[in-house]
Formats: structure tokens, sequence, C-alpha cells
């Protein structure tokens, strides 16, 4: 916290940080990017069917001006002026698909998201436009089951080996982006049908539907997005940087719903008073700055060169990768994306993006399906007190693996367990489940960039285990770097608005960020050890594939199978070794 009687305290800016399951707002000195203060408020989401996930878009707007109200009432209570905060960014949850009437500013359908996390949903097959070049295409993501028939129905459209989406857009034609979650919206809901024929339907991502809002909704609002957030759409031209009419065309989408491409950082408009909610408090304050998530992680970490990366870890984990203004298509299974553009007159940037499915997620299956942790941090502690896995390696492939493999057949197993495992090597093989995972997306990257990373910046939840990040510093072979300051994403966001033109209190510069000390973890382990650890862990996946098809493992004549065990089944025998009631042998 700042001294709040320190007269150099510098012009403020705000930061709208607009996740899945909550809101927050939080404030920042222009000066030294030090956190003054924030407010977060949780959110609920909506599971109307199997495979359905929605969220009520009123209930995300009104967490955004209580978060500003709530955060505006504790700086005024440090004796910090409110009237310092010179500018808004917003950075928010990307693909999420909201529709609404531009006259009454009411939603006329509830924000639909996609799956973020293992649950009842299964992988499903995503279709390439490029059977050709399916290598280079994601061929499994969360399952939307509501949309699934929609792709393989728009998939029937295009000719073969014609790569027209992913050209175009640089993902695959799955049910995770907003296009398809859009497309189904107006087949399905006759209020969005009736509103769009009227010319009164409006679409967004939510940093559209919030921005709108803030500037005063159906009273001259807003409607735009940034570069960023449209790159999630699947609409548009990552080349033009304009939505596409042939996209368009091939999804059905009305171009006049769409809202205007702006840059990442440049004013769109002023706050204005919300007389419904009684909220105010910053009216006339500009909204400059609009990221989405994992670009605003990005901007907040200051990946401003060719070849600089960041992993956030959460509940899985999002990896980076600035290529500059070369728009970058790989050949290994990875997205390419729009990173930012920092200005209307200023160039755009591109990223090679990798995801990995369970990070944070595999520390909270241990908690409460196993019942080995009883809180996500104790894991540290189990992990530290091993010290290794023993040979013990685990594949949490819940629902398939990831990239680069893309098999949606696979699923998750526990590798080399003998008499004396017991639940701290685990835990540690679960932590090291994570930085493998992580290596092999960097892997791919490397590949597609041609650049051998030198060091990798990391933000979110997970950093704060040191086991986690010095794991990850061995099993990468390069130091890890750690900011003293976690949010990242949030200071992205403000960064991007306080650099706006007509704000300019924010000049993108490192010495911008002297409160923000770095934790560097160096690698402790010599590279042929890693290499070593690595390679078996290759084995444990190649041992994963296969199980949900019923079809036995390519190596399953191999003796070494009956070290590995599905987690279905290891769930039951561990339970019992845990109570301690008999030794379980011969574990099939």
């Amino acid at each position: 916290m700042a001294d709040v009687n320190d007269e150099f305290l510098g012009p403020l800016v705000g930061a709208v940080d607009q996740g899945t399951s909550s809101t927050r707002f939080l404030v920042f000195n222009s000066k030294t990017a030090e956190l003054l203060s924030h407010h977060q408020v949780e959110l609920k989401q909506q599971f109307p069917k199997e495979g359905w996930v929605e969220q009520d878009p009123d209930e995300i707007l009104q967490s955004v001006y209580e978060c500003i109200e709530r955060t505006c009432e504790k700086l005024t209570e440090l004796n910090i002026d409110i009237s310092a905060i010179k500018a808004i960014g917003v950075s928010n949850q990307r693909e999420t698909t909201v529709v609404w009437d531009k006259y009454t500013g009411e939603p006329l359908y509830n924000a639909v998201a996609a799956p973020v996390s293992p649950g009842p949903s299964v992988p499903v097959a995503v279709v390439s436009s490029d059977s050709a070049d399916s290598a280079a295409v994601p061929s499994s993501v969360w399952l939307d089951l509501r949309t699934q028939g929609t792709v393989e129905t728009l998939s029937k459209r295009i000719p073969g080996n014609n790569n027209f989406v992913k050209s175009k857009t640089g993902l695959p034609l799955s049910t995770y982006f907003s296009a398809v979650k859009l497309h189904w919206i107006l087949e399905n809901v006759r209020d969005v049908k009736q509103a769009v024929e009227e010319e009164r339907a409006l679409f967004g991502t939510i940093d559209s539907w919030l921005i709108w809002s803030l500037t005063g909704g159906p009273n001259g609002g807003v409607h735009c997005t940034d570069v960023t957030n449209a790159s999630r759409t699947m609409l548009f031209n990552i080349h033009s940087l304009e939505w596409d009419i042939e996209l368009c065309e091939f999804f059905e989408i009305p171009m006049t719903i769409l809202p205007n491409i702006r840059s990442s950082s440049e004013i769109y408009g002023l706050m204005k008073i919300s007389h419904s909610l009684k909220a105010g408090a910053l009216e006339g304050v500009p909204l400059s700055g609009c990221l989405g998530d994992q670009s605003a992680a990005l901007v907040g970490q200051m990946c401003f060169q060719d070849g600089q990366a960041k992993n956030t870890y959460g509940t899985g984990c999002f990896l980076l990768c600035n290529t500059g203004q070369k728009c970058v298509f790989s050949d290994h299974g990875l997205l390419t994306t729009v990173a930012y553009k920092l200005g209307r007159d200023k160039p755009v940037c591109y990223a090679l993006e990798g995801s990995v499915a369970i990070a944070g997620a595999v520390v909270r299956w241990l908690r409460d399906n196993l019942g080995i942790l009883e809180s996500s941090e104790e894991i540290e502690n189990l992990a530290k007190e091993a010290g290794t896995s023993y040979g013990c390696y685990f594949v949490p492939a819940f629902s398939g693996l990831y990239a680069p493999y893309w098999e949606p057949s696979a699923r998750g197993i526990i590798c080399g367990l003998t008499q004396f495992t017991n639940k701290q090597h685990i835990a540690f093989a679960a932590l090291e489940a994570v930085c493998f995972q992580t290596r092999e997306i960097l892997d791919a990257m490397n590949k597609d960039c041609g650049i051998p990373l030198s060091h990798l910046q990391v933000d979110g939840g997970m950093t704060n285990n040191k086991i986690l990040m010095q794991l990850q510093a061995d099993i990468l072979c390069i130091p890890v770097v750690k900011p003293s300051m976690p949010e990242t994403t949030a200071l992205g966001a403000a960064m991007a608005a306080g650099a706006a033109e007509g704000v300019g209190v924010w000049s993108l510069e490192p010495e911008d960020l002297s409160a923000v000390t770095m934790e560097r973890f160096e690698p402790q382990i010599n590279e042929e050890e890693s290499e070593i650890r690595y390679a078996t862990w290759k084995k444990a996946v190649q041992k994963s594939m296969g199980w949900a098809t019923g079809e036995s493992p390519a190596n399953a004549g191999d003796p070494n199978i009956f070290c590995s065990v599905p987690l279905g089944f290891f769930i039951v025998t561990s339970m019992v070794m845990l109570i301690g009631a008999r030794y379980i042998s011969g574990i099939p």
C-alpha cells in the first residue's frame, strides 16, 4: 500500500478485471505501478443443460459498478482523492458472447461462455478446415454441447483442403469461439432473431457489453471492441484488422450488429452515471484501454519484444509468445492471435498461444476427489517434504490431451507406483505435471518461432508456490521470472488506458514499473537430468493414450505398462492405501 501522505503520489489509473468467476476493480499509481486499492465481487455461472455454460450480463455489469464504487470508497478512507483517477482500462474473459437491445439496454439472452474446467462435459473433435494441415489445428476443446451440432453443420460447407477459417483468423473452426455461439443464438433464440430483423440487436464480447453500458448504454453508449477481443470471435481478419465479409456470410452473422473495431489504447468514451444502480463516482473519466485477459497479462509483463513470453497459471495455463508484427502460423497445434495494438497509429503485434488444460485443476482434484489435501496451499508443503516424485509421473489428461498432441482419447494416469509411493510423491508429481505440460507448449513455440526463449515470465495464483516455480525452471532449463506484484492482467489494462492519446500518464517504459521487483528462479539441476525426466514424462504421456476409445495403447506390449494405472481406478485403490487397510499390488 502506498504512503498516502507522499506528495509525489502520481496520477492514478483504474482497471476493470472481469473474469468468469469474479469481477474486480483495481487502482494503480501510474508513476510506480503500485496497487493502491481494489474490490472484488464473486459471480455465478449457470448450467441450464449439460455442457451449457451461461452468465447473466446484468449481474456482470452490476458487479463492475459495485467494484468501482467500493474501491472509490476505500481510496477515500485512505485519504486518496479519487479525482486523481485519470483513465480506466478493461480486461475481460474472452470469447463469451452477449446480444442485447440497443434501445432498452436489456440483454436478449444470457452471456454464452465456454466450459473452462473439466466437468461432465467431454472433449469434442474440432473440425480442421484443412485436412492436409490437421496437425497444425487443435482438435480438442472443452465440449460445448449446445454448439457441437453447429460446428458439424458449418464444417460441411467447407470444401476439402480449403483452409478457409484458419487462414483468415488463426483459429480452428470450434465451439470455443464467439462466431459459433452467436450463430447458435441467432438460430435458436426467438427474441434475438426478432431484434435482428427489427435492427435493435447489438453483439459483443464482454468488453463491448461493458464499454457500451459504462459510456451511457441506450443514451449514447459506444459500441466497440479492441483488436485482441475481435481476434477471438472467428469473424475478424487478423491480416486486414477488419470484420471479414466472407466469414460473416459463412457464419450467417449480419455485420450491422458487430461493434466497431478500435485499438487497445485510445479513448473510447467517458464514464456515465448509472441512476438505476446509484453509481457514478467516476463520471467523466475516460475509458481508454481494452485488452482480452491474456493479452493484458502480456502487456502487464512488458513482453513487448519478439520472442518474449508469459505463462499465466490458473485452472489451466495460458502461454503467449510475442511474435512482433509478423503473423506466425503454427505447425504444432498452437493458435495465432492478436497480442495488442497500443494506439490508433501504432503497429499491431501478434502472438502464438498455447493452453495447458489442467494446472490448478489438478490440485483441486487431489483435494476434492482424493482428499489428500485439506487446502490447495497444502500441496507445496507436501511436495517439499518429498523433494522428489520418486519415479512417479502424473499425466492429468482428465478429458484428453491438448497441444501438442490433441488426442481426445487420452485419459489421466499415474505411472511408476511402488510400495514406497505416498501422497507426498503424488503431490510432487502433480506439480511436475504442470511444468512438463508447459515445456511441451514452449517446445512447440520455439519450433514455430525459431527463437528459443532465454527466460519465461510468469503470473497467476499458482506462482505463489515456490516449489512449482523452481520445478518449472529446472524442467525448462531456463530462468523463470515472477513479478512481485501479481496483478499483471489488471496492470496491463491500466497501462493501456494510461498510455492512450489524450490521457498520457503512462509511457509504457520499463521505468514505469519501478515498484514491481522480480523474483528469479534459476535452474538448479543439470540439463541432462532435466532431459531424462522429460523423456520419462513423454513415455507416460504415450501410455495415457487410447483409454477413452477402448483401444489398447500403441505400446500395450510393453511390460512397463503395468506401472501405470487409469485415474478412475487409482481413485479407489489410492483411498484404500491412504487409510492403511492393505497394500494394493499388481495394479493392472
